[in-house]
């Protein structure tokens, strides 16, 4: 049989800046939905090959090393209930709000079918909307793997279609507290750029001008340290990584972020956001409802190092 039909494949080809790094640290940061120990299991199962060759985890990459990646399909396309401690914000018969915590895949994906927030989900709540399909059921919106903070959930398709057209119209309310590089000068700016795949690297998005979405981001500067600033962003779109591509774009990338920002940073994994307001319109009541979420703690005990600093 054909391999292109039985496997989703990835392939990638080692630029400079990448030599030396280790094969599972590099494959893990290809895509925020597989995790190191993941990707080390499928190179013990030789899913993953260098010019054509399996390697062990530790082997470091070299320049113009070719490597694949062939995940296969999942045996099912169950997706199981998996009991997990949620922090759920709200719920009703329409809607969940849920607090991620850092670390935590929001819905399956090819290659990382069980311990997303989905299937902790259908461990707590037998009913969520079906539109979406079955792997992100009740799935509105997401947020990235390492990002922390809100999440509405829709438990029905009705529920569904209002939450969904009211972040089309822009009339969600979506802010976020994040720490980036650099001491932003002035108090407050809007971002409207573009955003599409980046041409040069299909993994990552880009601000480009071709092939792209209109995406429109509003921030506030909270506060002030010596090599970084604390800003709060409100998000009038939501494209794939806005936040964090909108603040490369200016110059001021999100701090611990791996994908966008400088590779050394603070001791933080994952990108420095969290996702703290989020406010809706109820979609059978019509009442507007708003929740905040506090800081996780590792991004307050390094705001206040920084302060103390």
């Amino acid at each position: 049989m054909n391999d292109t039909v039985l496997f989703e494949r990835y392939d990638w080809t080692v630029e400079e800046e990448d030599a030396g790094e280790r094969i599972d640290k590099f494959i893990t940061l290809q895509n925020e939905d597989w995790s190191r120990s993941q990707v080390q299991g499928w190179i013990k199962e030789e899913r993953i090959t260098v010019n054509g060759q399996p390697v062990k985890s530790n082997y470091k990459l070299s320049v113009d090393d070719e490597i694949s990646l062939r995940i296969p399909p999942p045996k099912e396309m169950n997706i199981r209930p998996e009991p997990m401690e949620l922090d759920i914000v709200f719920e009703d018969s329409d809607v969940v709000v849920v607090n991620k915590p850092r670390g935590l895949v929001v819905h399956p994906a090819p290659g990382h079918y069980s311990g997303t927030l989905v299937n902790g989900l259908l461990a707590h709540c037998k009913d969520l909307s079906g539109i979406n399909g079955v792997l992100r059921p009740g799935i509105v919106h997401r947020i990235d793997k390492d990002t922390s903070g809100l999440l509405m959930i829709a438990k029905n398709d009705k529920a569904h279609v209002s939450l969904a057209e009211q972040l089309k119209e822009h009339s969600v309310t979506r802010k976020y507290i994040a720490l980036v590089h650099g001491v932003i000068p002035h108090e407050m700016g809007t971002i409207d750029a573009p955003i599409g795949r980046d041409p040069k690297n299909r993994q990552q998005m880009a601000v480009v001008f071709e092939n792209s979405k209109p995406a429109v981001t509003h921030f506030v500067v909270l506060d002030r340290f010596k090599e970084f600033t604390l800003v709060e962003l409100k998000l009038e779109t939501g494209r794939t990584h806005q936040i964090r591509v909108h603040m490369k774009y200016i110059g001021y990338p999100l701090a611990g972020d791996p994908k966008y920002g400088p590779k050394n940073t603070l001791e933080l994994d994952g990108q420095a956001l969290h996702a703290k307001t989020l406010g809706f319109t109820h979609p059978r009541t019509g009442e507007r409802l708003e929740f905040e979420a506090e800081l996780p703690q590792e991004l307050q005990t390094v705001i206040k190092r920084l302060k103390d600093y």
